[in-house]
């Protein structure tokens, strides 16, 4: 396992790797209608048995989903829209995080969080979120535009110690790799069925203005949005691992609410076209606190992780 030290880049360096300001990556990586492909990324991530089994032993994710997500969209949106200094520590934060999270899996191999293939992996599946969302929901990338977001995304990644060699150099390759990763990596993990179950049935958030009566009212059909859009994103090979259902009527069901959704982009505000800088503002306490992981643990546990690992 390389040092911290040696993967991550110095200070001196971390200006040219976060994505200036009217970059692609700024302008569509906070566009609120990809919160849609919150539920694929994340089940694209747990499907990855090493990042499942770090879930279902380390995660507090049955309990709280929502939290999960909110610290995911922490460190993603500090790291785009956060400035270089803030974007640099957030990447030393999260990979010194992951340095506690390893355990043995059902058959009894062991695993580490930073295993470079399953580490990289994570920051992988956010990108084809973005695009693939944008693709269904938002405004769809052109060639030019997927290549540029792909480099800027592969700069970010150096910012958490992902090395050069980790992942695909172009967009192009990319499209190969996550081909054989679907066809010999990702498998039905006990963590897969936990995701897909607190999306049909999503937990309220700790929002007052959302907990019961209203929640009663938005949870079932924000619960059916959520798993069409995560199936229907899903490759249909993974449909059949995972013993997923997908018909006719629910493609054709996507296909209305996706059209219906990119149709807005002309009405659409600029805050939610572009909610990186309105979000970081509201999350400014908890993010200063260091309520940022993308495996949720109380607060004493990653600390003792912390002081454990150094």
């Amino acid at each position: 396992m390389h040092s911290m030290s040696a993967l991550m880049p110095p200070p001196g360096e971390w200006t040219g790797l976060v994505p200036a300001r009217g970059t692609i990556t700024w302008r569509r990586a906070s566009d609120a209608r990809l919160f849609l492909a919150a539920g694929y990324a994340l089940v694209l991530q747990v499907s990855h048995p090493t990042v499942g089994a770090g879930v279902s032993e380390h995660s507090q994710f049955r309990r709280e989903p929502w939290g999960r997500l909110l610290r995911t969209l922490d460190y993603t949106y500090t790291m785009v829209y956060g400035g270089p200094q803030a974007a640099g520590e957030m990447g030393r934060r999260i990979r010194s995080f992951h340095k506690g999270i390893r355990g043995s899996m059902p058959d009894g191999r062991p695993y580490h969080a930073l295993e470079p293939g399953a580490y990289a992996w994570v920051h992988a599946t956010l990108a084809e979120a973005i695009v693939r969302a944008h693709e269904r929901f938002g405004r769809p990338f052109s060639d030019g535009q997927r290549e540029a977001f792909w480099a800027e995304w592969r700069a970010l990644g150096r910012l958490l110690g992902i090395r050069d060699g980790d992942l695909p150099s172009d967009w192009q390759g990319f499209g190969d790799y996550l081909q054989e990763m679907v066809a010999g990596t990702l498998v039905h993990t006990p963590a897969v069925d936990d995701v897909l179950a607190a999306l049909a049935r999503p937990a309220a958030p700790q929002v007052p203005v959302l907990r019961d009566p209203m929640w009663a009212l938005a949870r079932l059909p924000l619960g059916h949005v959520l798993q069409l859009a995560t199936i229907g994103l899903l490759a249909p090979a993974l449909r059949r691992r995972f013993g997923l259902a997908w018909s006719a009527a629910q493609e054709l069901q996507l296909r209305g609410f996706s059209a219906a959704l990119r149709s807005t982009t002309p009405l659409l505000p600029a805050w939610l076209q572009n909610t990186g800088a309105g979000y970081l503002r509201h999350r400014a306490p908890a993010i200063a606190r260091g309520e940022v992981a993308s495996a949720s643990r109380p607060a004493a546990a990653r600390t003792r992780a912390g002081s454990a690992t150094g």
